[in-house]
C-alpha cells in the first residue's frame, strides 16, 4: 500500500480537478472511476505574492534603481536582490510527490485559470534543472527523471490508436487519490494538448539532462540503470528506425515541440533537428558497451555523420548562399542536380535579403521539396551551437548575425522566439487564424525570457560573453517589475504577452541559469559538446564568415 499524501499542506492549494486528461490506466485499478472526483496538488505557496513582495521592501530591484532607465543604471545590490527573488519563487514552484521534490510547476499565476499551466512540463523544467545543478541540489533533478521514465513505460493511446513506446510525456501532474489519500501521477503524453501531438523534444531534453547531470556530479550510476539504459533505447527506436525518409533529419508535425501551436513548422523544423543531433550525441556517451548498446551506437554514428553533413550544407544560409539561391535554376533531373529541393527563386520572400548581414549567417527554419523556411528560429541556433551541429565559423556567423541584427533579434526584451512575425493573408493561411498567435505575439514574433539561457550558453562557447551581459541587463530592466512574464509582444518586446501568465517558472530560472553561467563559465560543460572532427564535412557552401 503506497504511503499517504504527507505533502497536501505542504504543496499549498488543493484545486478540485475538473478532468485529468488521461485515458491511461493508473497506477491504483480505481482511480480511472475516481479522477473527476480527485484533487489536484498543486505546488509550495506559503506566502502570497503580496506578502512576498512586502518581505522584498527595501530589496526591490524596481524600488532602488538610479535615475536613468538604463542596463548600466543597475547596482550590484540590485542585481542581488532580483536574483534572490528568483530563487524564492523557484522554490516556490516546486513540485512535490510522496514527499519527494519531482520538478517545477510551469506558472504561479493564480490569477486566471491554469489550465495545464499547474502541470510539469518536460521542456520547461529543464533551466529549473540546471538552476537546481548549479546550486549543487541535484536531488530533484534525480527524482524528475526517474518519475518521467516511469511515466514513458505507460501504454500511450489515444481514441483508437497506440502511441510509440518510446514516447515520453509532456507534461505530469500530482494529483490525490481521495479513497487511498495516495498520490498519483497522471501524464500528458499529446491527448490533452492543442491539436492532440505529441512532443517530439521531450524525450531529446530528458536524454539531454540527463547527460547535464551525469557531467555535472560525475556519477554515472544513474544513466548505467538498466531502466534508464532501456528509456534511452527507446527514445532512439522511434527516431532512428528507417521508414520512406530519403533524408537524415525527423519528419514531424506543426505543435510537437516549444511552438506547440500551428506555426508552419510542420516538416524538417530546425528546433527538432538540433534537439535530435544534441541528444544522439549525449546517448552515445550515456549508453554502455554492452550487445545492445553499441549495435545503437553504430546507428547513431552514421546518423550523426548523414544529419551533419545535411543540416550544414542544406539549412545554412548566408549572403552568398542567398544569393546562390536567388539564382538558383530549377526543373533540375539528375544527380547533378544543384538546386536539389528545386525551391523556386521567386517564393524567397523580401525580408530576408534585407536581413541578411554582410558577415554572418544562421540555420533556416525549415527545409523539404520546394520549400525553405528562411524565418530565424532562438531555440534551434543556439542548440546548433551548444551541440556543435554549427561548425565553429557558423557558430561564430550566428553570433555576428545577432549582433548585427540586435533589433529585431532582441529589442526591448530578449528574445525572440522566431522572425519576423506572420501578418495578414500569410498569418490566416498558417496559422488558421490563430488569436494567440497574431503578429508579434506568443509563438509568433513574440519575445521569451527563457531564451536567455540559451543565449548565454551560446555566447560563452563562442567567446562573445559581452553579447549575453547585454542581454541580462536587457531583461534585468524589467523582468522582476512586470512579474516575470512568460512572454512580452510587439515589434521590439515592449509590451507583456496579452496572455502572458505571470510568474512563468522557466522565465525566472532561464534568468538564474544565465547569470550563474555567466558567472561562472564552467557550468557551461554540462549542457555543451565540443565539436567531433570527424563529423566535419567537407563544405561545399559559402564561407561569407571569413570574408
Amino acid at each position: 500500500m503506497c504511503p499517504p499524501g504527507k505533502d497536501v499542506s505542504k504543496n499549498g492549494n488543493i484545486k478540485t480537478l475538473e478532468s485529468a486528461g488521461t485515458i491511461f490506466e493508473a497506477e491504483d485499478p480505481d482511480v480511472l472511476q475516481i479522477l473527476e472526483r480527485a484533487r489536484a496538488i498543486n505546488v509550495e505557496r506559503n506566502r502570497s505574492f503580496e506578502e512576498r513582495i512586502e518581505h522584498f521592501e527595501g530589496l526591490s530591484p524596481h524600488g532602488r534603481r538610479s535615475g536613468f532607465n538604463t542596463p548600466g543604471s543597475h547596482t550590484c545590490f540590485e542585481t542581488q536582490a532580483m536574483v534572490a527573488e528568483a530563487w524564492e519563487n523557484l522554490r516556490r514552484s516546486t513540485v512535490y510527490y510522496r514527499s519527494q521534490p519531482v520538478g517545477t510547476i510551469a506558472a504561479m499565476d493564480h490569477s486566471v485559470e491554469e489550465l495545464n499551466y499547474d502541470q510539469v512540463f518536460v521542456r520547461d523544467f529543464v533551466p529549473s534543472a540546471l538552476a537546481f545543478l548549479m546550486n549543487g541540489e541535484e536531488e530533484i533533478v534525480k527524482n524528475f527523471l526517474l518519475k518521467t521514465l516511469h511515466l514513458q513505460s505507460w501504454e500511450k493511446r489515444i481514441d483508437q490508436f497506440k502511441l510509440g513506446e518510446g514516447v515520453m510525456p509532456a507534461s505530469f501532474k500530482v494529483i490525490q487519490n481521495p479513497v487511498t489519500n495516495c498520490e498519483i501521477l497522471i501524464p500528458d503524453f499529446g491527448e490533452s494538448a492543442i491539436g492532440r501531438v505529441a512532443p517530439v523534444d521531450s524525450g531529446f531534453w530528458w536524454i539531454i539532462l540527463l547527460r547535464a547531470y551525469t557531467k555535472h556530479t560525475g556519477d554515472s550510476s544513474l544513466a548505467e540503470l538498466p531502466d534508464c539504459q532501456r528509456g534511452m533505447r527507446l527514445i532512439l527506436s522511434l527516431c532512428l528506425s528507417e521508414a520512406f525518409d530519403t533524408f537524415p533529419t525527423l519528419l514531424c508535425a506543426d505543435g510537437c515541440c516549444m511552438i506547440d501551436r500551428r506555426m508552419g513548422v510542420y516538416g524538417y523544423p530546425i528546433e527538432i533537428q538540433a534537439l535530435f543531433f544534441m541528444a544522439l550525441r549525449c546517448a552515445l556517451l550515456l549508453l554502455k558497451q554492452d550487445q545492445e548498446g553499441k549495435e545503437f551506437m553504430e546507428r547513431i554514428v552514421k546518423r550523426l555523420h548523414a544529419l551533419s553533413y545535411h543540416m550544414r550544407n542544406y539549412f545554412w544560409l548566408d549572403l552568398k548562399q542567398l544569393n546562390d539561391i536567388y539564382r538558383n535554376k530549377t526543373e533540375e533531373y539528375s544527380h547533378t542536380a544543384v538546386n536539389k529541393f528545386n525551391v523556386i527563386p521567386d517564393s524567397l520572400p523580401d525580408w530576408v535579403f534585407d536581413f541578411m548581414p554582410t558577415r554572418g549567417g544562421y540555420f533556416i527554419g525549415n527545409v523539404s521539396p520546394a520549400r525553405m523556411d528562411f524565418r530565424w528560429f532562438c531555440l534551434g541556433n543556439c542548440v546548433a551551437i551548444l551541440s556543435s551541429l554549427a561548425t565553429p565559423e557558423q557558430a561564430s556567423a550566428i553570433m555576428d548575425l545577432i549582433e548585427s541584427r540586435w533589433e529585431e533579434l532582441v529589442g526591448e526584451m530578449p528574445l525572440k522566439i522566431c522572425y519576423p512575425a506572420l501578418e495578414s493573408h500569410e498569418w490566416r493561411i498558417v496559422t488558421g487564424c490563430d488569436p494567440k498567435n497574431t503578429r508579434w505575439s506568443y509563438h509568433n514574433g513574440g519575445s521569451w525570457p527563457v531564451l536567455l539561457w540559451l543565449l548565454t550558453a551560446a555566447c560563452i562557447k563562442t567567446g562573445r560573453p559581452q553579447i549575453a551581459r547585454r542581454a541580462i541587463e536587457l531583461a534585468e530592466n524589467r523582468l522582476s517589475k512586470d512579474h516575470w512574464p512568460e512572454y512580452y509582444d510587439g515589434k521590439v518586446g515592449r509590451y507583456i504577452g496579452k496572455q502572458a501568465r505571470k510568474l512563468q517558472t522557466w522565465s525566472i530560472s532561464g534568468y538564474l541559469v544565465a547569470k550563474m553561467m555567466l558567472e561562472d563559465p564552467s557550468h557551461l560543460g554540462m549542457i555543451s559538446l565540443e565539436e567531433d572532427k570527424q563529423m566535419k564535412p567537407l563544405m561545399k557552401r559559402s564561407t561569407s564568415w571569413t570574408c
